[in-house]
């Protein structure tokens, strides 16, 4: 009886252990950064309007930050063997770093993406810099629980030349 009391303790102490390693090398996989703390924000749109005008595209405003799971998620969602031609294709994109809640709420406000419906926050110009859309619902807040589709509607649906705007 002491034998398998032994036995079962033990097993028990290397699931524990195993199960520790595996939290802990999950915990130390950083996402890459998205979002440069540094960055002026407002040059970063001026140069990419002038690209996204020479190009004929339009510019994706992509309010975030680097601790936001689904800023990540949006990320990967755009980068996608799906979605990356059609990013090409037909935007440029800025990831516009909000901080802790602290950086460039001016930015926010300007393109009206309302800072208390979440991030990421999106705001679409046109290559002028005029305002074609701003997410005023949070509808990317919850980038996780969206679909490759929903995605994919949103890019079709904004690109240069499409017909449901």
């Amino acid at each position: 009886m002491n034998r398998c009391r032994t036995i079962w303790t033990l097993t028990l102490a290397i699931a524990l252990v195993a199960g520790c390693a595996v939290c802990f090398s999950q915990a130390a996989k950083k996402e890459k950064d998205i979002y440069t703390e540094r960055a002026n924000a407002r040059a970063e749109i001026k140069e990419a309007l002038a690209k996204a005008a020479a190009e004929h595209k339009r510019l994706i405003l992509v309010f975030g930050a680097n601790w936001c799971y689904d800023c990540h998620v949006l990320d990967k969602a755009f980068h996608s063997p799906e979605l990356a031609p059609i990013i090409a294709a037909n935007y440029e994109v800025v990831h516009v770093s909000i901080g802790k809640g602290d950086k460039n709420l001016d930015l926010m406000k300007q393109y009206e993406v309302p800072r208390n419906r979440g991030i990421p926050g999106l705001a679409v110009l046109d290559p002028d810099g005029k305002l074609i859309y701003s997410q005023k619902n949070g509808e990317f807040e919850n980038a996780r629980a969206l679909s490759p589709q929903d995605f994919r509607a949103f890019l079709e649906k904004w690109k240069p030349g499409a017909q449901s705007q």
